[in-house]
């Protein structure tokens, strides 16, 4: 049985694929049983050609294809929908999650006592960014995080581990992958976080700007806030049954 899915949401990454697949192998060679399924989002590019030649001699690496590009979340979803594994980790296909942080993601599933941890969040430390960008996120998280009080600096972070069936059982919506702290502690669930590491682009250009980031970041922070005051907050029970 698959322990762990390990997916990545990639769009025009066929520069990059390649070198990451090759980190995640060697980081999870040695944890247990894992499969690694790539979702290209739409690419224009030869990212599924190098996936699909990969995994003639890779048992391991699966290929989901989307028809047009659905957005990081949607390719998220995609490849949770298809995974087997009870624990899914997610790292972005542009090489700036290093794959050897993925064992600090999932060993806290793996162990007595995590019935609670919904999801393991990184946190970048030494973010390889742009002065711009790094400013942007700054202020983005420190907003988010004070509208939704989710105890996370960095939820714009790829490298995320969750459980697979509370995942499916969120409200989809398109960005929601940046809201998944908060999303998962409506749900009851204890929210873990970890520091990790971070790399310049090895290839290619971002495929967002900090203008689309902050415009759709606005209208997506509502949209949250909403959902968690809506929250469903009966606990059901069984009644006592007469003797």
């Amino acid at each position: 049985m698959v322990t762990v899915s390990i997916v990545i949401p990639a769009k025009n990454e066929a520069e990059n694929i390649e070198t990451l697949l090759d980190g995640i192998d060697a980081a999870c060679e040695t944890h247990g049983d894992y499969e690694v399924i790539v979702v290209d989002d739409g690419s224009a590019d030869d990212t599924s050609g190098v996936v699909i030649r990969r995994m003639e001699t890779h048992p391991r690496l699966r290929l989901i294809q989307h028809d047009r590009s659905g957005g990081q979340s949607a390719a998220v979803h995609s490849g949770v929908l298809a995974a087997v594994g009870q624990i899914v980790c997610t790292l972005d296909g542009d090489g700036q999650n290093p794959p050897e942080e993925l064992p600090k993601l999932f060993a806290p599933f793996l162990v007595a006592g995590a019935e609670s941890v919904g999801i393991v969040a990184g946190q970048r430390v030494g973010r390889q960014d742009t002065v711009s960008k790094k400013l942007a996120s700054r202020f983005a998280n420190g907003l988010r995080s004070w509208a939704l009080k989710d105890g996370t600096r960095d939820t714009g972070c790829g490298l995320k581990a969750f459980r697979r069936d509370a995942f499916l059982r969120l409200p989809f919506f398109n960005h929601m992958h940046r809201y998944l702290p908060a999303l998962f502690a409506r749900d009851g669930w204890h929210v873990a976080h970890v520091d990790v590491s971070h790399r310049p682009r090895g290839a290619g250009r971002s495929n967002y700007s900090n203008i689309q980031r902050a415009f759709v970041g606005a209208v997506d922070l509502v949209g949250v806030m909403w959902l968690l005051r809506r929250k469903k907050r009966a606990v059901p029970s069984e009644p006592a049954r007469r003797g």
